[in-house]
């Protein structure tokens, strides 16, 4: 069993900043991809950046040069520093592993419970 848990979601004006984070626990060996997505009403789960566990990353082209992501891979947690922020950021963002060993097995495919960011004036 794979659990994530992020943090760091909250209101922020247009233009402001926030860093959400997420810990993955559960007796893990290693991990793959981490991931952030995001998850707007009415909309479907978008990509917003994943990272390799060797620090390659990739990001959607509407947060690209705005948005960061970076991991610790000692400590199993991933973070996404938002900068620039714009009211069509509003969303729920989830963390995501896409694969993990643990002490019990892999795990595929693994989310967190999501937090939300509102930009808004």
């Amino acid at each position: 069993q794979v659990q994530l848990v992020e943090s760091g979601g909250g209101l922020v004006q247009p233009g402001g900043s926030l860093r959400l984070s997420c810990a993955a626990s559960g007796r893990i060996f290693s991990i793959g991809v981490m991931g952030w997505y995001r998850q707007a009403p009415g909309k479907q789960r978008e990509l917003v950046a994943t990272i390799t566990i060797g620090g390659s990353t990739n990001y959607a082209e509407p947060v690209k040069g705005r948005f960061t992501i970076s991991r610790d891979n000692a400590k199993n947690t991933v973070n996404l520093q938002m900068n620039s922020l714009k009211p069509e950021d509003t969303s729920v963002y989830y963390c995501n592993v896409d694969r993990a060993r643990t002490i019990s097995g892999w795990h595929f495919n693994s989310w967190g419970q999501g937090t939300q960011v509102t930009v808004s004036s």
